[in-house]
């Protein structure tokens, strides 16, 4: 109530005034009110129930949920009241009877709103709550109805149709139809009451509150209570009994005498005229003395009414005009019909109805019926009026676009006329004036119009002029059976004018040599509706709406109902079609019996052949063509020979050839075969239809013969093709010509095609293709090949045979030759061919040659493209045809393969593809695709029980010998990553140095083959078996105990090949895209699969215990771990059965022995121990240590003493087989076994480092470091021999022995220095490190030039990556005095140590060798380096100027710059085709990425060397970079190398809500063992220099970023704001967050968010505050430096500080808000930048160097006392740069001159900047010349 978001007075407890007047209304009553507007009174008056405290307790009868529900009923928005309603029927439906009948006393009152409430859905929520209502309270509802009728009444007839039809259900739901009129009846009162306050007394102000309801709104209501109101009075006087009906005219009168109720028919809304129309014509009727009564009034209503057209008025209209004009019989005394109705009936004609024809037209046959002759005088004129306008109308555009349209116009036309000829049948002129202008004026112009019009020819014209001449022709007696009323000579005369006249139509149109097309295809259709009506009837089966007639007489009426019987009789005759011996087609008698359309088509088509014969018209033939169709007589084709001709023929006596007296053959014969003969004809499918024309009038062996003779002649293939088309159309013409398609005639003439067709695809095989013309030949071969009738072949079977076996001969030949040229539409022909055959003919296959074809087929499909050089359109047509054909091959054959079947042939031919092919992925991927299309279409024809599969796929697997064999034939390179990552041990003959070299060619094993088949093909014929077979029933599948485990191998060898090279790569991919061997899996149980590959790996070692090894692992995390125990004891069963042991053996403890329980691994630990001991009674021990070695691992407890035991055994073998150790041994002549046997050492000695080192003494520590270094040197001496697996196994052992030593004494475990020998530690530092790492400098280069070749399989990538890790290790002293061959390049300036020079020219070189770990091992050992090189440049005194105007460079090292130009050329080849802003993606470890990988690597020393150098060489260096313009190069690849969005890998979709992070958040580990996310390392590494470069670089790379075009800038821009502002404003904030250091008088704050550096300043009256931002694109843009506030300071002094403060940060070379904290520290340590003597000394003057020494004195007095300490003369400015002095002035109390030589040096950074200002610009050199100037103004 207005109000509500008021705040309440504070203490006010007075309640509203609407809760006032509610208590005070109880007070003085004395009783409460009812609830929510209802009483509590039995008054009969509606109350009304408020919701006011208490009401409960006066009408219990409502339910407290129904009480609230009512309330939100009152309410007036619109959601409310509609949630409510649907809760109450919700409710109605959920309670129970009497709760939902106490509501019912106060239901009537909200039903009575509710039901006409604006909203549409809340009218139909209502009504369905009604219904609910209803359903519940069933007879409780009596009391109550007679409040409730009228807006039931009025809802079902609502405007929306859905509120409509939920009030009708809810009617229905309480009464049954029987009850409903009685129900009616029973309030008929009560509704009419309300009907007529609707119609005439409501308003729209009236039915709606205007203060509260939109006038749009209450003008809907209004509207729609009156067309519901109008509706409602016809549904009660329809719905009520007659004597019901008579009760209410009294009241009616009273209604329909109302002007306001007439008013209606002239309503502006079309949907109250449309209600209006329907209540006049329910009260002509139904009441039609009222209406008579009010004739006045309803007949100008109605008939005045007739023009309007709106869709929803003029069906009601219509009907109301007709029940007026049948119900008043004075109607047409009510109104002037010339003036007022007849011209707008002709005006609405004329216009076709203005598109509401279908609903008009059909009313006007009724109208003219029930016309007075006083309106239709005089007649002629009122016909000639009403045809010419009706038949105008069908030239409206709405009749032109709607072909319905223009059927109703059609059909009103010829209908009316019908009609008015009925009436105006007599002799008298003016009905034969009539007559005449009807038939010559109306109907045969309309006629003409059709012929000329495709529309009107395609509508019901035609037929309905035929239905109209049968009843002429029955009315003149001529059909027989007819009326003798004596109008015989009437229709007579009608039926000859008619005929006459429309003889000269068609006469005009085909008597021309350039006859219309159009015109003469529309006579032909003419005829033949008229010969056929039943023809185009069946375009027009539509049925139409029924309209009764009333005729006035009763003859007429016995005319019409005679002539609809005479209608149903003809329609009868024509349901019962004659067929004849050939055409077949249902053919009705003629309904015409006159003779007159024979005569008019023998005129015609005699005609037409003076045009065919004499002018050769290809458009007469055509038509005559047409014409035969429906008139093949011998009449007729008498009439097309020519009558000369007719005469000689019969003066011969008819001979057989010519067909005798037979005029349809001799026609065909003489005429029709000679038109087909002629050259260059195109079009003849109309000769082919005369053909059979003709036939119709021949026997069957006349037809035979003649399709014989005209086989015989040399027509063209395709006009055959038509005939044999033509003759297989039916059935009645295929049995007709069966004799001739059966015959030898066409059989050999088919053949001879088919040879013919092969021959010319063979030999267009070369460059031209097959002819187009050829198309047609082999469709015709494909269509006797396909058509059967009676499961018979169409043409002879030997014949098709034969056939066949010639299209298999050409396709296999065609095989053969698609390597040489283009057989494309041979195959193409011939697959259309097959396919048709096989889909088509049922037991095809019964034929040989058809089986060889299917065979042949297949073959094709299961080839690669790149062989068979078919298109994918060929290919597919192939696939086609070989599952068409297994189709029918598999309906046939049952469940029997026999030998030679195509089945046994086809899985023959393919396991020879893979045994003996050579095959590639795309090769075996089509294959293996084949093979399981052709097993999936055997699984859905074949029966559950059929073995078939089962045969097919034993012929197609391998047997254990082949299997053997081809596993056998895998190349051996795989032993090289399990043997060096120690998962193998393999103590065989290693293969021979050719073997490892050899590559692997571009094919596949067999072996890879054969798994990679059987695994995508048995998983889905095994679950299609299962299902077929259900469980407990035996699988028809072969054995599969080989196929799994053999796929599982095949895998782990392309897992073991590394995926490498591609072509494997892409096969392990082919197979995880078929999910195998997952697939596979489940085929066999876990159990036998286990038991089958642990047995392999006994017997064989080798790749089969690595397999056993990943099935394990994979089992192990899908299975509990002790059931895998249990399972691996199962195996086994005793250790003893592994001892002695062999290679396979060893293989396989080596794989279980993780999996054994501890106590059973303490048992193999003791009988390995016991081997090791016993060494002399069997000296076969490496398979012992390597036993032992696999318990130490698994985590076996060891007695230390076993471990002294076995050591010392070692130790006894040094001095007695020293052979077994290697040392100093010519490592190419050892065998595999000695060298596994001293890998197997080392290792132990490794697990001793790292586990044990305790146990180890004085002695066992100089044996293990002796041995490692002698083993060392071995290695080293045997570079050559590298190429060796074994080799390579022993020097990374090594070397990882090494690594874990220098690791153990650069960080002994805790409590383990303590028991080390005291002299070890020294010993180390002293004597093994430089031995070690004096062999190990050298080693890569001896390994690179022993092996230059990168990409070489024998390179030894595998040393070079451990080598790589320990001289990772390198300490930066052995480095620095290395040992290395001295290496210097001619005419190279350097100032560096001949130690480290030839450290940088031996190892820079080595960045940019194809292997990576050499790259980064090379890195870390100069990035060790870096930092000491700068130092050998001294203060840059060596540098020169090229010219006196610019500033001195230095070079960074010169061996490492010249590597840095050799890059940059590559890459910029390499990245050439990429835009600056583009991601370039590398192939990851190809010869592009080494070299961009030693590219930024070498960036990334030169960003070191430059971060370690002194400030003032800094310079220098980055004036070199700017010089070479190496930088620029730098930046440009940049951002082609770095990604547009460089997030870190491995986030997860949780990050998203989080910090994500990025390349530049996250560091990049370049660890030299370490290759996972090698594809992220360079976009990474890329983003690292980026980011370093920035932040060392600063100035550089925004004088690189300003000279760039607009594209780059904006790109870069963008980039580094997103990605690198962020990252490094919070490194520079953070910086000062985390300074310790304090300043006097100055605080320092910074601000993460706003990216801003505060510094205030504050002494005696002096306060100065800074503000330093940051810009968003750091450091790209320039900082800003902004002034807060300032007190004692001058505006000029302190405008010239901002100045040289913002100018300094623009240019500086290291950070922003970071370097100007440090140079604060500087300053107030007695050195000090410039800006904190800016910030901290208010008055600074600038003097250049002569003036301050001139103007001293001078200036001392002007200031406070100055104590000159000492100015020292060794002050070293730069060349160019004015030298400048600073006096540092301080009030009030001191001053102090600082030592100029200790501040000179400490701020030389200022002074390099000024210098860089001469360098970069003109503008800058400007500027200092200016701050001079102001200092000379100043003093």
């Amino acid at each position: 109530m207005g109000g509500k978001n008021k705040q309440r007075t504070k203490g006010n407890v007075r309640p509203s005034s609407s809760g006032r007047a509610a208590e005070l209304l109880a007070r003085e009553s004395g009783v409460l009110p009812g609830f929510v507007g209802f009483g509590s009174s039995a008054t009969t008056e509606l109350g009304y129930v408020p919701a006011v405290h208490g009401a409960e307790d006066i009408d219990n009868l409502v339910d407290g949920d129904f009480r609230l529900v009512l309330r939100k009923l009152s309410k007036r928005d619109t959601v409310t009241k509609l949630k409510a309603v649907q809760e109450f029927g919700a409710m109605c439906q959920e309670r129970e009877a009497d709760v939902v009948k106490g509501v019912l006393p106060y239901w009537p009152r909200i039903y009575c709103k509710i039901s006409v409430d604006h909203d549409r859905r809340v009218r139909e929520a209502t009504q369905q709550a009604f219904e609910q209502l209803v359903l519940k309270v069933r007879r409780s509802l009596a009391p109550f109805l007679k409040s409730l009728m009228g807006h039931w009444l009025l809802a079902q007839c609502d405007t929306y149709p859905p509120a409509a039809s939920a009030a009708c259900q809810a009617f229905h739901a309480a009464f049954p139809p029987s009850k409903q009129p009685e129900a009616l009846s029973f309030c008929r009162d009560e509704v009419l009451n309300v009907l007529q306050d609707n119609l005439l007394k409501e308003t729209a102000d009236t039915l709606s509150d205007p203060q509260y309801v939109p006038e749009e709104e209450r003008e809907a209501k209004f509207l729609r209570m009156v067309t519901s109101s109008l509706l409602g009075v016809k549904r009660l006087l329809s719905s009520l009994p007659l004597a019901d009906r008579q009760a209410l005219e009294d009241r009616l009168a009273h209604l329909i005498a109302q002007a306001k109720f007439w008013k209606y028919s002239k309503h502006k809304n079309s949907q109250v005229r449309g209600a209006f129309f329907e209540v006049v014509s329910a009260l002509c009727e139904l009441t039609p003395g009222l209406v008579q009564t009010e004739a006045p009034r309803a007949c100008p209503a109605v008939l005045l009414s007739i023009d309007d057209t709106d869709p929803v008025v003029l069906p009601p209209l219509w009907e109301a005009v007709l029940h007026v004009l049948s119900s008043i019989p004075d109607c047409w005394t009510q109104v002037n019909a010339r003036k007022g109705v007849l011209p707008k009936l002709w005006g609405l004609l004329r216009e076709g109805g203005r598109g509401m024809a279908t609903a008009l037209h059909p009313n006007l046959l009724p109208l003219i019926s029930k016309l007075p002759s006083e309106v239709t005088e005089p007649p002629l004129d009122f016909y000639t009026t009403f045809f010419t306008s009706l038949v105008q109308g069908l030239s409206s555009e709405r009749a032109v676009s709607s072909p319905s349209e223009n059927a109703a116009v059609v059909c009103a036309v010829v209908e009316c006329l019908r009609y008015s000829l009925l009436q105006n049948t007599g002799e008298e002129e003016q009905q034969r004036r009539i007559q005449t202008m009807l038939i010559s004026e109306q109907l045969l112009p309309l006629l003409d119009s059709a012929l000329e019009s495709p529309s009107l020819q395609s509508g019901p014209l035609f037929s309905l002029v035929t239905d109209m001449l049968v009843s002429w022709e029955k009315r003149a007696g001529i059909a027989g059976g007819g009326w003798s009323n004596g109008d015989e000579a009437t229709f007579h005369r009608l039926l000859a004018d008619f005929w006459e006249g429309l003889g000269t139509l068609c006469a005009r149109y085909v008597d021309c040599e350039e006859a219309d097309l159009k015109a003469l295809e529309g006579v032909a259709s003419l005829l033949q509706v008229m010969q056929h009506p039943e023809r185009g009837a069946r375009k027009h089966s539509k049925k139409k709406k029924a309209v009764k007639i009333c005729l006035s007489e009763p003859e007429e009426k016995e005319d019409v109902e005679e002539e609809e019987g005479c209608q149903g009789e003809v329609a009868d005759k024509r349901a019962q079609p004659e067929v004849t011996e050939l055409g077949g087609q249902e053919t009705a008698a003629p309904p015409l019996r006159s003779g007159h359309l024979e005569d008019l088509v023998c005129q015609l088509a005699e005609l037409d052949m003076v045009y065919v014969n004499e002018k050769d018209s290809e458009r007469h033939l055509l038509f005559l063509s047409l014409l035969l169709r429906s008139f093949s007589t011998p009449r007729v084709f008498g009439v097309l020979l020519r009558p000369e001709e007719v005469g000689v023929e019969e003066g011969r006596g008819g001979g057989e050839e010519s067909g005798g007296a037979n005029p349809a053959v001799r026609f065909l014969l003489e005429r029709v075969v000679s038109w087909l003969g002629q050259e260059g004809r195109r079009d003849s499918p109309f000769l082919v239809e005369m053909v059979f024309s003709s036939l119709c009038c021949c026997s069957r062996q006349e037809t035979t013969r003649i399709l014989n003779h005209v086989t015989t002649m040399d027509l063209q293939w395709g006009i055959l093709l038509q005939i044999i088309q033509k003759a297989c159309s039916t059935p009645a013409t295929l049995q007709a010509c069966a004799d001739w398609l059966k015959g030898s005639v066409l059989g050999e003439r088919l053949l001879g095609l088919a040879e013919e067709l092969c021959k010319v695809g063979i030999k267009g095989s070369g460059p031209a293709p097959v002819p187009v013309k050829h198309a047609s030949s082999w469709a015709l071969i494909s269509l006797v090949l396909s058509k059967h009738h009676n499961n018979a072949a169409l043409i002879g079977e030997v014949y098709v045979e034969r056939i066949l076996a010639k299209l298999h001969a050409t396709l296999s030949e065609a095989k053969g030759l698609s390597d040489a040229g283009n057989v494309e539409p041979l195959v193409s022909f011939v697959c259309e061919v097959a396919s048709t055959f096989f889909s088509s003919v049922r037991d095809c296959l019964l034929l040989a040659s058809a089986e060889e074809l299917l065979l042949t087929v297949f073959q094709l499909t299961a080839q690669d493209q790149a062989n068979t050089h078919l298109s994918d359109s060929s290919l597919g047509k192939l696939k086609k045809a070989c599952v068409a054909g297994v189709h029918s091959l598999l309906h046939r054959c049952g469940s029997e393969v026999r030998e030679g079947s195509f089945l046994h042939s086809s899985a023959l031919w393919v396991k020879s593809q893979l045994l003996t092919s050579s095959l590639g992925v795309k090769s075996l991927q089509v294959l293996v695709l084949a093979v399981q299309s052709l097993v999936e279409t055997v699984n859905s024809v074949c029966r559950q029980d059929s073995p078939v599969l089962s045969h097919f796929l034993s012929f197609l697997a391998p047997s254990e010998s082949e299997w053997s064999r081809i596993r056998q034939a895998l190349p051996p390179q795989w032993v090289k990553t399990p043997l060096l990552s120690g998962r193998q041990r393999v103590l065989r003959d290693y293969p021979s140095v050719d073997v490892w070299r050899v590559k692997l060619s571009a094919r596949l094993p067999a072996h890879l083959c054969v798994c990679a088949l059987l695994g995508k093909v048995l998983p889905g014929a095994a679950l299609t078996s299962d299902h077929q077979q259900g469980a407990g029933s035996p699988s028809l599948l072969p054995n599969l105990r080989h196929t799994v485990p053999e796929l599982l191998y095949a895998v782990q060898w392309c897992k073991e090949m590394e995926y490498s090279p591609g072509l494997v790569s892409d096969y392990h991919t082919l197979l995880t895209d078929w999910s195998l061997p997952q697939a596979t899996a489940c085929l066999t149980p876990a159990s036998e699969l286990l038991d089958t590959l642990y047995s392999r790996s006994a017997e064989e070692g080798g790749l089969w215990s690595l397999t056993l090894q990943d099935y394990m692992r994979k089992t192990t995390e899908m299975a509990v771990a002790s059931h895998n125990a249990a399972a691996v004891r199962r195996l086994y069963g005793s250790l003893d059965s592994w001892f002695p042991l062999s290679e396979s053996t060893l293989s396989t403890l080596q794989v279980l022995c993780p999996a054994l329980s501890t106590e059973e691994r303490e048992t193999l630990l003791a009988m390995a121990t016991a081997g090791i001991l016993n060494w002399q009674e069997d000296d076969r021990v490496c398979g012992c240590v390597a036993a032992l070695l696999c318990c130490l691992r698994a985590e076996t407890p060891v007695d230390e003493g076993v471990l002294h035991a076995v050591l010392a055994t070692l130790m006894e073998w040094r001095n007695s087989k020293e052979d077994w150790f290697l040392f100093n041994s010519n490592l190419s002549k050892v065998t595999a076994a000695q060298l596994t046997l001293g890998v197997e050492m080392i290792r132990f000695l490794s697990w001793l480092v790292t586990r044990s080192p305790t146990i180890l003494g004085a002695s066992q520590w100089d044996f293990l470091l002796c041995s490692m270094l002698a083993w060392l040197e071995t290695a080293s001496e045997n570079v050559s021999s590298m190429w060796n697996p074994w080799v390579q196994l022993f020097v990374c052992e090594n070397t990882e022995l090494i690594v874990k030593l220098s690791q153990f004494f650069t960080a002994p475990p805790a409590g383990v220095a303590d028991q080390l020998p005291p002299e070890l530690a020294g010993e180390w530092t002293d004597f093994f490190t430089e031995g070690i790492y004096s062999l190990l400098l050298p080693l890569p280069v001896k390994i690179t030039d022993a092996f230059p070749e990168p990409d070489d399989p024998l390179f030894p990538l595998a040393v070079l990556r451990s080598v790589g890790v320990a001289l990772s290790l390198v300490p930066v002293q052995q480095l620095s005095k290395n040992s290395l061959a001295p290496r210097f390049v001619a005419g190279q300036q350097s100032g560096l140590p001949e130690a480290l020079q030839t450290l940088l020219n031996t190892l820079c070189p080595l960045l940019l060798f194809k292997a990576r770990p050499l790259q980064l091992a090379v890195y870390h050992m100069l990035d060790k380096v870096m930092p000491q090189l700068p130092e050998c440049d001294g203060d840059g005194e060596s540098s020169k100027a090229e010219d006196d105007q610019e500033e001195p460079c230095l070079s960074p090292p010169a061996a490492l710059m010249s590597m840095l130009c050799a890059c940059e050329d590559l890459c910029e080849s390499i990245l050439a085709g990429v835009q600056v802003g583009e991601f370039a993606v590398v192939q990851p470890l190809s010869v592009e990425y080494s070299c961009i990988l030693g590219y930024l690597l070498a960036w990334k020393l030169l960003l070191t060397f430059f971060r370690s150098s002194p400030s003032h060489l800094r310079v220098q260096y980055s004036l070199y970079l700017k010089k070479t313009r190496s930088l620029h190069k730098l930046l440009l690849h940049l951002f082609r190398l770095m990604p547009e969005n460089p997030a870190y890998p491995g986030q997860g979709a949780e990050t998203v809500a989080k910090e994500t992070k990025t390349f530049f958040t996250e560091g990049l580990s370049l660890d030299v063992d370490k290759s996972g996310g090698v594809q992220w390392e360079l976009p990474h590494l890329a983003c690292g220099v980026y980011y370093s470069a920035v932040q060392d670089l600063p100035a550089m790379v925004r004088l690189w970023w300003t000279s760039q075009e607009k594209r780059v800038c904006t790109a870069v821009d963008k980039f580094t704001s997103r990605y690198v502002s962020p990252v490094l404003s919070a490194q520079e904030i953070s910086s000062v967050h985390s300074s310790t250091q304090t300043f006097d008088s100055m605080t320092v704050k910074a601000r993460s968010a706003a990216r801003e550096v505060i510094a205030t300043y504050s002494v005696d009256d002096i306060y100065i505050e800074l503000v330093i931002q940051l810009p968003q694109n750091y450091p790209l843009g320039s900082i800003t430096v902004e002034s807060g506030r300032r007190v004692g300071v001058a505006v000029q002094q302190w405008r010239n500080w901002m100045l040289q403060l913002s100018t300094y940060l623009t240019h500086q070379h290291h950070g922003g808000p970071g370097s100007v904290e440090e140079q604060r520290g500087q300053a107030f340590r007695g050195g000090g930048g410039l800006h904190d003597l800016l910030l901290r000394y208010p008055r600074l003057q600038l003097l250049s160097a002569q003036e301050g020494l001139s103007h001293l004195q001078e200036e001392v007095p002007l200031c406070l006392p100055v104590q000159v300490v000492h100015l020292q003369q060794q002050v070293h400015l730069p060349p160019l740069q004015r030298n400048i002095l600073l006096i540092l002035t301080v009030e009030p109390t001191h001053c102090t001159l600082v030592n100029m030589t200790l501040w000179i040096q400490s701020s030389m950074t200022y002074f390099i900047i000024i210098a860089q200002f001469s360098v970069y610009s003109d503008d800058v050199l400007k500027l200092g010349n200016q701050f001079d100037r102001r200092v000379t103004e100043n003093h």
